[in-house]
């Protein structure tokens, strides 16, 4: 069975690995703040906090904004439900924009009719790994801050910069079948020496110093320490960190080899009307192709088709704002037209030409039938 998705790991994960557990120190400890700096450093901003998830890197940038009861943050509405439930999850309520035609992401027309007085903050999701016009988006945004939601998007660019460091805030998902995959992690990417010591307290519970931190390289052991304010304990840890560390050495090859996949599904359905591929890169927007959603005529039909021929697809998304969780229902019209056409084909570093070139084939045959 040909898979969406799938990791793309080798005997240096399984040895980083290795590495950690010998140590005898898995934890929050030295190999999270060794990701944290490489992590910064590759995105081109001064510092990166880790965290267990991208979910909590999200809750994480919410609170350090200030989001709270009455607060409203623009969101599109094709993106996983983390992007909304973290507003939620701060007292705050998601405003769902719709999406653009072309690229499948935050359409900025509307983000600019749906900002108000009670407007905390717009999150950007760069949906499959494409970046948002950014520029375009801060010149709506004005003052508002734009927090960037980069779980697609890592090794993405715009305008030859690195996402993460485009906003207030950057959140990175390390799931997985992310591009840079550790099975499970996250990171905030940000500029203020400040918010990065208070997302660092509140991602250990609120307490000012970490186990690692009190311990040392001697491992005398210090208990002392103070507590602020509350926090959760969604830290990274060293065995997530480690994977981290070959997954990111790994990351241009691995976005490389995806760009290669795209364009040998570009070149073989460029004469299958019934399928529309997303937009290529350009000079502006360069791609992390986390996925390739395709707009596909007849898509349930053909999803069930390529399932009997051994390979799997997706939809990347249902919009959120059809969710019984958020109740009373925007309309928008153009991710409620595109979304029954919305379908996931397989890629990742390990797919084979081969593989490419039966998927491209098993499509056609469909339509030609």
């Amino acid at each position: 069975m040909i898979q969406v998705f799938a990791p793309w790991y080798d005997e240096r994960e399984v040895n980083a690995v290795a590495e950690v557990i010998r140590s005898g120190w898995v934890g929050l400890g030295p190999k999270t703040a060794e990701f944290e700096r490489k992590f910064a450093e590759y995105c081109q901003v001064p510092y990166c906090v880790g965290f267990n998830s991208c979910t909590a890197a999200l809750d994480m940038a919410m609170r350090l904004i200030g989001v709270n009861h009455g607060d409203e943050v623009i969101v599109p509405t094709n993106t996983f439900v983390s992007t909304a439930h973290c507003v939620a999850y701060n007292l705050g309520t998601p405003i769902f924009a719709d999406i653009n035609e072309c690229t499948l992401d935050l359409d900025i027309d509307d983000v600019a009719r749906k900002i108000g007085p009670r407007t905390k903050a717009i999150i950007a999701v760069h949906y499959g790994g494409r970046p948002v016009d950014m520029d375009r988006l801060k010149s709506v945004a004005g003052n508002i801050p734009i927090i960037e939601d980069c779980a697609h998007a890592a090794g993405a660019r715009y305008k030859g910069r690195p996402v993460g460091g485009l906003g207030v805030l950057g959140c990175f998902s390390f799931h997985a079948v992310k591009n840079l995959a550790m099975g499970e992690g996250g990171a905030l990417t940000l500029r203020d020496e400040k918010l990065m010591q208070r997302a660092k307290r509140l991602r250990w519970l609120g307490i000012d110093k970490g186990t690692w931190d009190r311990t040392g390289m001697d491992r005398s052991y210090w208990w002392e320490y103070q507590v602020d304010e509350i926090g959760l304990k969604s830290h990274l840890n060293d065995i997530h960190a480690a994977i981290g560390l070959v997954q990111l050495a790994k990351l241009d090859e691995s976005n490389a080899r995806r760009r290669e996949i795209v364009a040998m599904y570009r070149e073989g359905f460029k004469d299958v009307p019934q399928i529309r591929m997303p937009p290529p890169d350009d000079e502006v927007f360069q791609s992390s192709w986390h996925f390739c959603e395709i707009l596909a005529e007849r898509r349930d039909e053909l999803s069930v088709f390529l399932k009997e021929h051994g390979i799997n697809t997706g939809v990347h998304y249902k919009p959120i704002h059809l969710y019984r969780c958020y109740g009373n229902r925007p309309v928008l019209p153009v991710a409620e037209r595109l979304f029954p056409r919305m379908l996931t084909l397989p890629i990742y570093p390990g797919l084979s030409k081969a593989n490419v070139e039966y998927v491209i084939a098993t499509v056609k045959k469909f339509y030609a039938r």
